[in-house]
């Protein structure tokens, strides 16, 4: 998986594809490239689940901002309610342990601040949810195919979905360590934004060739059950 992910993003015409993912990178302060990019990636994942082995071209632009404006609203839409849920939780502790006061004041608001440090497996959480449900919405093409409980709920489960969670979390620290050394010359932060859409190109196909396979063997043990009987 880490192999094949990591070759993806330089097969066929790659040099063309970098560059303009590159550019769109370095362009996504005006923020409607990061829609473009958004797009993008959710197009590497509906090609993956599809079967197909090479990376999408950049064309019908309409239909990758589409793509991306959809994938950032799916995305945002997983993070903003725990966030939400978790942020009252941890300031309705802080506040109400402060207007009580005294010790059982105290001790609530004290467990209002150690629930901060909830935060780190909260981010977690978003980060394993996401990309199955923007895999989900590529392959069904529907807004509500990335909130199908039933559809994802399996692939979070598998183990094959979690390598392919811990793996880009690897390519993504070698990721910052690159990064850092590219800072530190005007040439190197130039080629920040290529290095980073390679990076993100390889992290999606992982993520789509792992839900491809849980799903394949999803749909498969009720045929090989049928089968037997």
């Amino acid at each position: 998986m880490l192999e094949d992910g990591l070759s993806y993003p330089v097969r066929g015409d790659w040099v063309g594809r970098i560059l303009i993912g590159g550019v769109l990178g370095f362009l996504s302060v005006l923020l409607f490239p990061v829609f473009l990019l958004m797009g993008y990636w959710v197009r590497v994942l509906e090609k993956t689940v599809a079967g197909d082995d090479e990376p999408p071209e950049f064309d019908e632009w309409g239909d990758l901002f589409v793509k991306g404006v959809i994938g950032t609203v799916i995305g945002l839409a997983y993070a903003i309610v725990p966030t939400v849920v978790y942020s009252v939780v941890v300031f309705g502790l802080i506040g109400v342990g402060i207007g009580i006061g005294g010790d059982g004041g105290g001790l609530l608001a004290g467990l209002g601040f150690v629930t901060i440090f909830a935060s780190i497996p909260l981010v977690l959480l978003i980060y394993y949810i996401v990309p199955a449900a923007l895999t989900n919405y590529a392959r069904e093409g529907t807004i509500g195919a990335a909130f199908d409980v039933g559809a994802i709920k399996p692939v979070l489960l598998s183990v094959d979905y979690l390598l392919a969670t811990l793996f880009p979390l690897g390519v993504a620290l070698a990721l910052t360590i690159v990064n850092s050394i590219l800072a530190a010359t005007v040439i190197g932060v130039v080629l920040v934004p290529f290095v980073g859409f390679y990076a993100n190109v390889a992290i999606f196909r992982m993520f789509g060739n792992a839900f491809a396979k849980v799903s394949a063997s999803a749909t498969s043990q009720p045929a090989t059950a049928s089968a037997s009987v």
